[in-house]
């Protein structure tokens, strides 16, 4: 008969392959060779008596088995994991693996120093650091902690506040001389616009210091979900684009980006930290959670949430 441990072993290396989507994907992430991940999973399902998981040459897929015995082993191994942080508190550590998905540009930079300050400080911690733009399905992904700038559509996580991310209509210095300052948001809706999926549109609110607003709907001369992208065809001068103040201040300063409307700005985005339900959260969890709430309203262009 198995021990626990090994039956411990089976689940997770089941739970690996189901978040990878491949064996092989999942082996290279638990150190295996993809024969032996093969048999683990088969040693499952021949103790179980069911079929987990459906392959071909091209694809593999749950089973209905399988996708219950997802969710089962996702709640043993969290209860393993309460047991081990309960044991390891008296020494004071933070121990264990992190699943986070981040924002593509903050999670390259400015998240990413954070994410990597957390590690220092807490050397038992490992770390799965995915980037990703899209909404994600939380549950099917399997990861501990959602980072998005926006709305988080998905109202059954639970969602913390970290900051307010401050964004501004910015152009090339060149466009704008080409162009010429425009001066008022009237001018500037006959500007060449940039837009970023999914945060600009047809229309782009504008506010001043004032309070006063104005809604802009400047022709869209090209439009990308990577915001990476983006800075780039503003900074060769084909328009102006919305921007956050963070991703751009170094441009700002070396003038190779100017703010097309000074005093005007666009309106801030919500940076959110998102993760399930649960009356247990890893210790682990909770204080990184923790270090984005004390850090993110610390990064130039990112102010504390309201």
């Amino acid at each position: 008969m198995s021990k626990p441990l090994d039956r411990l072993t089976l689940l997770q290396t089941f739970v690996r392959i189901a978040d990878a989507g491949s064996i092989s994907a999942a082996a290279r992430d638990l150190g295996l060779s993809q024969p032996s991940a093969s048999r683990q999973l088969a040693e499952l399902e021949a103790r179980l008596k069911t079929q987990l998981v459906r392959r071909n040459t091209h694809s593999m897929s749950l089973t209905r088995s399988g996708t219950e015995l997802l969710a089962e082993s996702r709640a043993l191994l969290e209860s393993w994991d309460a047991l081990e942080e309960k044991h390891l508190a008296s020494e004071g550590q933070i121990v264990g693996a992190l699943k986070l998905v981040a924002p593509v540009a903050l999670g390259q930079l400015e998240l990413a120093r954070i994410a990597w300050r957390f590690q220092l400080a807490h050397p038992g911690v490992s770390l799965d650091w995915l980037l990703d733009d899209q909404p994600i399905r939380f549950s099917e992904l399997g990861c501990d902690c959602w980072i998005k700038v926006g709305e988080i559509p998905d109202d059954t996580l639970v969602v913390r506040d970290l900051g307010r991310v401050e964004r501004l209509l910015v152009g090339s210095t060149g466009f704008i001389e080409s162009s010429g300052a425009p001066g008022t948001p009237k001018a500037a809706a006959a500007m060449p616009l940039l837009g970023l999926t999914p945060f600009e549109g047809g229309k782009i609110p504008l506010e001043n210091a004032n309070g006063r607003s104005s809604t802009i709907s400047p022709p869209l001369k090209m439009r990308t979900n990577n915001i990476v992208a983006l800075k780039e065809a503003a900074l060769l001068g084909l328009g102006m684009a919305v921007l956050p103040r963070w991703f751009v201040d170094a441009e700002l300063r070396d003038g190779s980006l100017a703010n097309v409307l000074p005093g005007w700005r666009a309106p801030a985005l919500s940076i959110r930290a998102a993760y399930l339900p649960g009356r247990y959260r890893p210790r682990r969890l909770r204080a990184f959670v923790d270090a984005l709430e004390k850090e993110v309203p610390e990064i130039p262009g990112i102010a504390a949430p309201d």
